[in-house]
């Protein structure tokens, strides 16, 4: 009788395990689940646009049918910027939720947090909203992958408008003092060459937990510098061009960096106090009259009007969620049915000039197992008080 019974716990056990085991297996056939976290609270929370568009586009992905059969999951949690919040998130993520990969998450310090926990468990952490040189390094993180253009490329790129356009520049710098703020630096150095030395009167930086830049304002103002390079994010961003009109100083040019440049950071300030700012961009701006009769413009203008009526579509965050969701998407979609992690890491690293909506005219993406970086072409822009406008060609760091 014993036998017997220990017997049938047995089937019932093994029964059990294999039923275990195929829902498992037939989880990525159900649902594709995705993890992110982004500051939807906090000082930079103005970047949360970007997951509410990539939630509205996933939605509307499913109810066409999803990709390949499989409908989208995505779960996009707060973490306030904060890496000790972000490990617990991507954690939950990971062990609790069990997403097959990170999609997006912004910020240097927070996915620098979570760089060495996802590429230990060999789990994608794709198109890093960061462009620190660290996120493409294919030997030592193969894991990882940025998916916006180099921050040490932006900064070759302004450097080589000043060579050009203001030889005799005297140029003040405030930077955020990160691994954000040093790439800049590297990149903006390399491109002056030479001439960095004597260009360059003075710098200082911030810390992104303090509460305000103006007494470094004063200081670099105080220098005589002619050209504001302000390596900011978020309110510091507000901040440098509200407080920049209230000394009354006024150099020649004053760039920020792409990600400072929503209209979101901008209106603080007062519009008008930001016109002039040169910043750069690889994306059309949905803001810009010369894309209003564009295909891919009006196209997002009407998801937006579909899936988020409430919001403000002239949020150019939302505009960045939107193409970089249609770059997961393109990825889910060359997988077919092989949804290992290795072959979506091995489709996202194989982009052969892969056109996108809202990508400048001559701008695609290709990526291989030993080049990461997703967008490596750049245009600069003037904000004109109302919008940004392009002008120029397009321009890389080399």
């Amino acid at each position: 009788m014993r036998s017997a019974v220990l017997k049938t716990l047995g089937i019932l056990t093994l029964a059990v395990g294999v039923s275990a085991a195929a829902h498992a297996d037939a989880n990525p056939k159900e649902e594709i689940r995705i993890g992110q976290t982004l500051p939807y609270s906090g000082p930079l929370s103005g970047f949360g646009a970007i997951g509410r568009a990539q939630e509205a586009y996933f939605a509307r992905l499913n109810a066409e049918g999803g990709i390949n059969g499989r409908k989208i999951k995505f779960i996009s949690l707060d973490d306030a910027y904060s890496p000790p919040k972000t490990v617990e998130q991507t954690r939950k993520l990971v062990e609790q939720d069990e997403v097959l990969l990170m999609f997006g998450t912004l910020g240097t310090a927070t996915n620098s947090a979570v760089h060495r926990y996802l590429n230990g468990k060999k789990i994608p952490q794709l198109f890093v909203l960061s462009g620190a040189a660290k996120w493409s390094d294919p030997k030592a993180f193969p894991w990882t992958m940025p998916g916006m253009a180099a921050y040490e490329s932006e900064g070759v790129v302004y450097a080589k408008y000043i060579l050009r356009d203001k030889p005799d520049a005297r140029i003040a710098i405030l930077s955020q003092n990160d691994d954000f703020g040093r790439d800049y630096l590297a990149g903006f150095k390399r491109g002056l060459g030479s001439k960095a030395a004597t260009m360059i009167v003075s710098e200082a930086t911030y810390e992104s937990s303090a509460p305000t830049v103006a007494s470094q304002l004063a200081t670099l103002k105080a220098s005589g510098a002619n050209v504001l390079f302000g390596v900011t994010l978020g309110k510091f961003t507000s901040q440098l061009i509200k407080g920049v009109t209230e000394i009354g100083w006024k150099p020649d040019m004053i760039f920020v960096p792409t990600s400072a440049s929503s209209i979101s950071f901008l209106e603080p300030a007062g519009l008008e106090n930001a016109a002039g700012l040169i910043s750069s961009s690889y994306q059309k701006d949905i803001n810009d009259a010369q894309w209003a009769n564009d295909g891919d413009v009006k196209a997002y203008f009407a998801f937006m009007k579909e899936t988020m009526p409430s919001a403000d579509p002239r949020n150019t965050n939302y505009a960045t969620g939107y193409l970089n969701a249609h770059l997961m998407a393109h990825v889910l979609k060359a997988c077919g049915d092989d949804l290992s992690r290795e072959n979506i890491l091995r489709q996202a690293t194989s982009l052969k000039e892969l056109a996108l909506p809202l990508l400048l005219p001559g701008v695609t993406v290709s990526t291989g197992k030993d080049d990461y970086l997703s967008f490596q072409q750049l245009r600069l822009r003037r904000f004109s008080g109302r919008s940004w406008e392009g002008f120029g060609e397009l321009l890389d760091d080399q």
